[in-house]
C-alpha cells in the first residue's frame, strides 16, 4: 500500500482509497475493454460537452458513432492498458487516456525523449472525491513503466478546473502554445 497525502493505493489490485471530506471513496481503476464502450462513449461527450462550453469557437461535439467506432477499434482485440476506466461503486466515473508521442526526428534540436500525453475525465457527479487523482496516479504508473520520461497535459487555457487540477498533481509549464488563425472566420 502507497500513500500519497490522501490518497491509498494498492497497486496489486489497482484499488484507490480516496479521503473524502473524512471518509474513503473506493476507486477502482483498471484497463477499459471491449464492454466499457458505451460508458467510454458517454465520458467522452460528456467532457465534449464541458469543452464546447469553455470554448465553442475550438471545441466541438463529435459524432457519437465516430466516438463509438474509434473505441471499438481499439478494444476490438482486448483491453488496452493505455485507456483506463475509473469505477466508483461499479459505475464508470471517469477515464483516462495516455497518448504516447514519437520521438523528434533527429534533424530536430529537442533531447529525444519518451514523451507522452494524458487526457482524464470525470463525469460532473464524481468530481471532487478523488476519481482523477485515482486516474492519474494509474496513468503515471503506466507511463512509467512504458519508459515515459515526461507526461505532459494538454490543456485548453481557459479549463482552470483542469489547470489547477493537473498544477496540484505536480504539472508545470512546459513552453508556451500559440495560435494565430489564418482562415476567413
Amino acid at each position: 500500500m502507497v500513500r500519497d497525502s490522501a490518497v491509498q493505493v494498492d497497486r496489486r489490485r489497482s484499488l484507490y482509497k480516496i479521503a473524502d471530506g473524512g471518509f474513503y471513496v473506493a476507486v477502482s481503476v483498471r484497463s477499459a475493454k471491449l464492454e466499457d464502450v458505451s460508458a467510454l462513449v458517454e465520458l467522452r461527450m460528456a467532457n465534449a460537452e464541458h469543452h464546447v462550453g469553455l470554448g465553442p469557437s475550438v471545441h466541438r461535439r463529435p459524432d457519437v458513432d465516430v466516438v463509438r467506432g474509434y473505441f471499438e477499434s481499439r478494444l476490438r482485440d482486448g483491453q488496452d492498458d493505455l485507456l483506463l476506466v475509473a469505477e466508483v461503486d461499479g459505475e464508470a466515473a471517469g477515464m483516462a487516456e495516455v497518448v504516447l508521442r514519437s520521438a523528434p526526428p533527429d534533424h530536430q534540436i529537442l533531447i529525444p525523449r519518451r514523451t507522452a500525453e494524458v487526457h482524464t475525465v470525470v463525469l460532473d457527479r464524481h468530481r471532487g472525491r478523488g476519481v482523477g487523482r485515482a486516474l492519474l496516479a494509474a496513468a503515471e504508473q503506466i507511463a512509467r513503466d512504458r519508459g515515459v520520461e515526461f507526461l505532459l497535459a494538454v490543456i485548453f487555457a481557459p479549463n482552470e478546473d483542469a489547470v489547477d487540477f493537473y498544477s496540484s498533481a505536480g504539472f508545470g509549464g512546459h513552453g508556451l502554445l500559440l495560435r494565430k488563425g489564418l482562415g476567413a472566420d
